[in-house]
């Protein structure tokens, strides 16, 4: 979807800038915790699908609080509390010209959204907690050298080993998550936010709650525990607890579709059928073997021809084994099949007749579940496909046990290639050449 327009709420403490997503029937206000930067959440697909989910039901409002993002600059001496944070949600609404709205508080994201639904009762139709805690850090024994962790690795990616581990060793997410940080909050910002974490305590505001409440909660989070969800659903009036599959903590990675499907079920009393997004694939990576020396000895135009005649070859193959071609980078390919032996069939064949070009490539696939995003592909499979292919060598074929074991009793023989240790991608993995 296209960015949205940012716009700018005006208020005598600060300006809180905010987007206006869909059109919905109902105002939905989301509340991120404390690392947001609305200009740059749409640049990740992950990210921007979830959203315009939940935009196809509502009128959805999202917005940085004061300090952070692209809302106005604070100094650290003047931290706002979490009732000023929440006055944030106020000022939104009022820009937008919203009488009334649901929340959807993320994290600490959730405090916000329960102070302001126990304040404003008449201007919340409706509240919804993901991941969220009424008071997330009991044990202060440890808060300097937590504070210190926060600073130091605030703005590297690394963070995603605690908060989403499902997609920790995609390394295009880790990039463009260690600068989504960058410019969310600067270090010094997350370690007096973080500080404050460890003060707040909304567990006396549970009881003053009556709005419609959903509580959301992965069930294996290890940032914040599931007893977390559990204690607001048990202490909210009349709320409703369901338990998500999943370790991670960011909402748009993971198991999306049950939240999603949840969220506009407890909204609107009907769940709609989601577009298809995730299928099985085998995944195919290849590249030419020792392409920047044959660039350095042929010259930029001899090189070019070379590579016209190489994909040439390779889509004849493709269009042959029924793959879908993905992307070109350079001398690179990735492609993806509906079958995994058409994929290794393919790939031979490309191996065989690049050589008369006189040039090896090598090739690398793994089988598993992938994520369709527009012509795009990604997801954890894609990732292994890509590090099967480094452990390839010249004129070689090689597949994960996963692909070998898909194709029994298909003909094709395998060399055993060892366990191999793949980065990014947690245990040991066999591998195998296809002869």
């Amino acid at each position: 979807m296209p960015f949205p327009e940012t716009r700018y709420a005006r208020s005598k403490d600060g300006n809180v800038a905010y987007q206006i997503i869909g059109d919905g029937p109902l105002d939905l206000v989301f509340i991120p915790w404390w690392g947001s930067n609305i200009d740059v959440m749409w640049e990740e697909p992950s990210l921007a699908r979830f959203l315009g989910r939940l935009a196809t039901f509502s009128r959805l409002l999202c917005f940085d609080k004061r300090g952070t993002g692209v809302s106005d600059a604070l100094p650290l001496a003047a931290l706002p509390t979490l009732e000023q944070w929440s006055d944030d949600v106020r000022t939104v609404m009022d820009a937008a010209g919203s009488k009334r709205a649901a929340l959807l508080g993320h994290s600490q994201g959730g405090q916000m959204a329960l102070l302001f639904a126990a304040t404003y009762p008449g201007q919340t139709s409706a509240l919804i907690l993901a991941d969220a805690s009424a008071r997330q850090f009991e044990d202060t024994a440890d808060l300097s050298l937590s504070l210190d962790r926060a600073e130091e690795r605030w703005g590297s990616g690394s963070s995603l080993d605690l908060f989403a581990p499902s997609v920790a060793g995609d390394e295009r997410l880790r990039r463009w998550y260690a600068r989504y940080e960058r410019l969310a909050l600067g270090p010094k910002m997350v370690r007096a936010i973080v500080a404050a974490d460890y003060e707040n305590d909304l567990r006396s505001v549970l009881p003053a709650i009556r709005v419609p409440t959903l509580v959301l909660h992965r069930a294996d989070n290890r940032f914040i525990g599931i007893s977390h969800g559990r204690y607001l659903a048990e202490h909210i009036h009349g709320a409703r607890f369901v338990e998500v599959p999943g370790e991670d903590h960011l909402f748009h990675v993971g198991e999306t579709e049950m939240m999603l499907g949840e969220i506009e079920e407890f909204l609107t009393g009907m769940r709609s059928v989601p577009d298809v997004d995730r299928v099985l694939a085998t995944v195919l990576f290849t590249d030419i073997v020792g392409s920047t020396e044959r660039l350095a000895a042929l010259g930029d135009r001899a090189w070019r021809a070379l590579l016209d005649a190489h994909h040439e070859i390779v889509r004849r193959e493709l269009e042959r084994h029924r793959g879908r071609e993905v992307e070109f980078a350079g001398d690179g390919l990735l492609a993806t099949f509906d079958g995994p032996a058409r994929a290794i069939r393919c790939a031979c064949a490309i191996a065989g007749a690049v050589r008369g070009l006189g040039i090896e490539i090598r090739a690398g696939l793994h089988t598993g579940e992938i994520e369709l995003a527009g012509d795009a592909v990604r997801g954890i499979a894609v990732h292994i496909g890509a590090r099967v292919l480094g452990q390839a060598g010249a004129g070689e074929v090689l597949v994960s046990n996963t692909v070998k074991d898909l194709v029994a009793g298909s003909g094709i023989r395998f060399a055993d290639r060892g366990l191999h240790v793949l980065k990014g991608v947690p245990g040991q993995w066999r591998l195998f050449a296809a002869e």
